[in-house]
């Protein structure tokens, strides 16, 4: 019998067509005589509305951009199928597992995670805290610091620190980091909402835009080197993958420059010596070990000009077209696209089995 597999993708997110392109090349990519795809998309406005079992390749991306109502669903409702005589209860629209192909907030920041643990549902990637740690860059930069990682300098600041500081938020900046320095919304991927500051006068503009995305935004000393980015999956024993090198084109690598221009060169594998390599392994492991991640991460790292190996920060539902730097890195690992997205479904079923063993009940 054929593993079913709902694939979740869209989402209330800025990054919802992101979601939607990675969410075509995946359920292509699934082997058929393995898995039966049931595609489950959430509108802009959070509405879901599950599709029917594919029968065939998806052709363009419009084709899941579900607008009728007549399957809408309650979200409580994933793992149920109503019985009557057309829809018996051991349907092939049940569910054995979801693969949530959702970017940013509201997705990949654990709240979908907490529904699929609520409704006991296995689902690919990682658990409620890791994958809210993993999207607030604060958190996750205040745990890997805790860690011992080495990482660039760093000031977060809220909506309301700005509002109430002005000037002396600036102030501090200066003091701590200098110039130029990074701007980016603490919880939002994609690189949106990011700006580069050369100066005092950059600063107001940079935090307007990225006080759009969220209320904490997270100011970073830029670090010159290259930007080394690398692939891990696994549990309690990951493994890695070759590294890989982005350089843009642009002066840095913005929403654009990933999904838009075409400009970015990717180069894999990087050339970097085998020390370098292994510091860039053992930082990662130790970094998914530290945020209790599983099933996949892409961890960012810069290599400054004088070889030091800085981690930037983890993506625990990275960019996954085949095209995307994260299937590139198992490719040239010896894993092609099918066979990861078919280790990454065995894992996530590994992680919900032991789950299974846990005790949440207390008798004396």
């Amino acid at each position: 019998m054929k593993t079913r597999v709902g694939v979740l993708y869209g989402g209330k997110s800025p990054e919802h067509q992101v979601s939607l392109s990675t969410a075509m090349a995946v359920m292509n990519a699934i082997d058929p005589h393995k898995f039966d795809v049931i595609p489950i998309y959430i509108t802009p406005q959070g509405q879901w509305i599950k599709g029917k079992r594919l029968t065939g390749p998806v052709e363009e991306v419009k084709q899941l951009q579900f607008t009728s109502t007549a399957t809408a669903m309650i979200p409580v409702s994933l793992n149920q199928v109503p019985a009557s005589e057309s829809s018996p209860a051991d349907s092939e629209e049940t569910i054995d597992v979801i693969f949530p192909l959702l970017h940013g907030p509201n997705g990949e920041d654990g709240t979908v995670q907490g529904l699929l643990e609520m409704l006991n549902l296995p689902y690919v990637g990682n658990g409620v805290l890791a994958s809210a740690v993993g999207m607030d860059k604060v958190i996750m930069k205040n745990l890997f610091a805790q860690a011992g990682l080495r990482q660039a300098k760093y000031v977060a600041v809220t909506k309301y620190d700005w509002q109430k500081g002005g000037e002396a938020v600036y102030d501090r900046i200066e003091q701590e980091l200098g110039y130029p320095c990074f701007v980016k919304p603490a919880n939002a991927g994609s690189s949106v909402g990011i700006s580069k500051c050369k100066q005092r006068g950059d600063l107001h503009e940079a935090f307007a835009e990225a006080f759009k995305y969220d209320r904490k935004i997270i100011i970073e000393e830029a670090i010159v080197g290259r930007e080394i980015e690398i692939g891990v999956i696994g549990n309690d024993e990951p493994i890695c993958s070759v590294v890989g090198e982005i350089v843009p084109k642009k002066e840095f690598y913005d929403y654009e420059a990933k999904y838009e221009d075409g400009q970015t060169e990717l180069i894999i594998p990087a050339k970097v010596t085998p020390e370098q390599y292994e510091t860039i392994k053992k930082m990662a492991i130790a970094a998914f070990k530290a945020l209790d991640l599983s099933g996949l991460v892409r961890a960012d790292f810069f290599l400054a000009e004088d070889g030091t190996v800085y981690i930037n920060e983890i993506n625990t539902m990275p960019g996954f077209t085949p095209y995307s730097m994260f299937p590139l890195l198992w490719q040239h690992s010896g894993v092609p696209y099918p066979e990861l997205i078919e280790r990454l479904i065995a894992l996530a079923l590994e992680r919900h089995q032991e789950k299974q063993t846990i005790t949440y009940t207390f008798e004396k």
